[in-house]
């Protein structure tokens, strides 16, 4: 018991999240009297007490004749005991059985009955079978607990990851637990790799987590509390057993001083300082992606600020004014009654014949108009449900894609977008495959648009994700290409089919010589980098004719076609294939 009560904080939340589910009291009760019913009977027979039979089937059977059964349900009790309750149910078996050698030697020399000699080779088969459940079974445990730490924890610092906070989350908000979510991210952390490199910087995460885990552990803030670490130099820190706010500014600030201690690594001192964005469960949000939305919000406002105070409390006024959240609500609502639908564009070769179309999400109002996208998307993203529409956009696009390739044979390729969120989703490539088996869409014939920052953001985690993509035969864009952190080295590796350049060079394209070389020099780069260049947002016979001059392989715009609905679409699919 001992070892139990010894166990970390952080430890224990963890345990209480993963480990298996422990059976219900009762049950070993019921378990145990349905034994001691058995043994009863049995004790009875053996002396020679003998109770009315049974009837089954209209005949009388005596109990004694079943004996032996009625025995053998009391050894399947003593194996249910160590197969449910473990330490315990074993330890409880055992006694049971050595206690049942002295009653039943006594039967047989005292009464003289030989008929319980069986029983006590039973009761030893029984022992030995419970011994080798019961090893089997603490083996089984130990491997499980070995990959239920992997799964939850860390490898860099030992902290919990981030889908242990996640499955923290959504067990507090099913209790209706009042908790704050912090949000952490360390100042100047990126100025450290730079200079001192990866290892020195890995060394700072990994003090810095150890100062906050002792914290969480000891519970010297005066809360309960879960650290964790998410994402590079991004912590999560959950905070429980609070009273009013004051609490929580509390911990925070304790949290904070920690990091005003010298830190040392490699010779080298570090005055390490962080910022912190904080959101309450229920009273700011309640879910979870609106609470850690909500938290970065405010962690992304206190670093905009650069003053001495790194805390800042959630407020609506940081992210929504009374429109973003009617918008909120109805993206949500369009989720929920599955009522999202999507637009296709068509994309052009210069010749004007038809490459495919892209798939665009689109969202009605009350009044039936359809909402901008320009208003939506970036609501979707800021609240966290961006890989949401994501996904339903792919699943409804790629049936009508599907059905339209069945109907006509068309070989032409569905184009559809990819959130940075929604592609570091450890079950994307996984949704990439049911897309395809459930469309019935070859992969040849698919296409996704990634933007350039995710090989910013996380370009090992992205590489390997765009090089399995690239495995299955789909096809890869990059979009609105020039508008985020453009970098040579990261185009190189970039596997991708296809270069997007983005509307807003399109339009300034024909306003001087410098934008037009600039529309260019990226069309001279894609095809070096072994790709095509599409030019989005192509309006005007100008800027048509430009591209054509400059090498432009396609066009996408309302020169040659505005999004149009699936009935359109099809259509112009059907017009295209009488016309060859």
């Amino acid at each position: 018991m001992k070892k139990n009560k010894d166990k970390k904080t952080i430890q224990k939340t963890l345990d209480g999240l993963t480990l298996s589910q422990k059976y219900s009291k009762l049950l070993f009760v019921l378990i145990l009297l349905f034994y001691i019913v058995d043994f009863v009977v049995c004790r009875m027979l053996s002396v020679g007490v003998n109770p009315p039979p049974i009837m089954l089937a209209g005949q009388p059977i005596p109990l004694g004749a079943i004996t032996g059964a009625i025995s053998n349900l009391g050894n399947i009790c003593i194996i249910l005991l160590v197969v449910f309750f473990g330490e315990v149910g074993f330890y409880t078996a055992l006694g049971i059985l050595l206690l049942q050698f002295p009653i039943v030697i006594q039967s047989i020399i005292v009464h003289h009955n030989l008929s319980n000699i069986p029983g006590v080779f039973g009761n030893i088969l029984t022992i030995l079978a419970i011994i080798i459940i019961y090893i089997r079974n603490n083996k089984v445990n130990e491997y499980q607990t070995r990959m239920r730490d992997q799964a939850v924890t860390d490898r860099l610092t030992g902290l919990p990851n981030r889908f242990a906070c996640s499955e923290l989350l959504d067990s507090l908000i099913k209790r209706g637990e009042k908790f704050a979510l912090v949000h952490i991210d360390i100042n100047g952390f990126k100025g450290i790799n730079s200079t001192m490199g990866y290892e020195s910087g890995n060394k700072v995460l990994i003090e810095i987590a150890q100062r906050w885990k002792n914290i969480a552990d000891t519970g010297s803030a005066g809360t309960l509390d879960f650290v964790a670490r998410v994402n590079g130099d991004e912590y999560v820190l959950i905070i429980r057993g609070y009273h009013s706010k004051t609490g929580i500014m509390k911990t925070i600030k304790h949290y904070e001083s920690v990091l005003g201690d010298r830190l040392t690594i490699d010779g080298c001192d570090f005055f390490i300082t962080a910022s912190f964005g904080y959101a309450e469960y229920p009273s700011d949000a309640k879910n979870s992606d609106s609470l850690f939305s909500y938290a970065d919000a405010a962690l992304s406002e206190i670093k905009a600020h650069k003053s001495s105070n790194h805390i800042l409390h959630f407020t609506p006024d940081l992210l929504k004014t009374e429109r973003t959240l009617e918008i909120e609500g109805k993206i949500r609502d369009a989720l929920k009654n599955d009522t999202l639908f999507f637009y296709l564009q068509p994309q052009y070769d210069m010749s004007h014949k038809l490459r495919g179309f892209e798939a665009l999400a689109r969202i009605r109002d009350t009044d039936g108009q359809i909402l901008s996208p320009a208003e939506f998307i970036p609501v979707a993203e800021k609240v966290g449900l961006i890989d949401k529409l994501d996904t339903a956009v792919f699943r409804k696009a790629g049936i009508f894609f599907g059905e339209l390739r069945a109907k006509t044979g068309t070989s032409l390729i569905l184009s559809v977008n990819a959130s940075v969120r929604h592609l570091m989703k450890n079950d994307f490539i996984d949704e990439m495959k049911d897309l395809l088996r459930s469309s019935g869409l070859p992969a040849e014939q698919l296409e996704i648009e990634i933007t350039e920052s995710i090989m910013i953001d996380s370009a090992e985690k992205a590489l390997q994700c765009i090089n399995d993509i690239r495995a299955m035969g789909i096809k890869l864009a990059i979009d609105d290409f020039g508008t985020g952190y453009s970098s040579l080295s990261y185009l190189s590796n970039f596997p991708a089919d296809l270069l997007k350049i983005d509307k807003s060079f399109i339009d300034k394209m024909n306003g001087s010589d410098k934008a037009k070389k600039y529309v260019e020099a990226i069309i001279s780069l894609g095809h070096i980098m072994g790709f095509e260049v599409i030019s989005e947002g192509v309006e005007e016979q100008d800027q048509l004719e430009t591209l054509k001059e400059i090498g432009c392989d396609l066009i996408q715009g309302y020169i040659w076609g505005r999004p149009m609905p699936q009935e359109d679409a099809e259509q112009l699919v059907i017009d295209e294939l009488n016309n060859q």
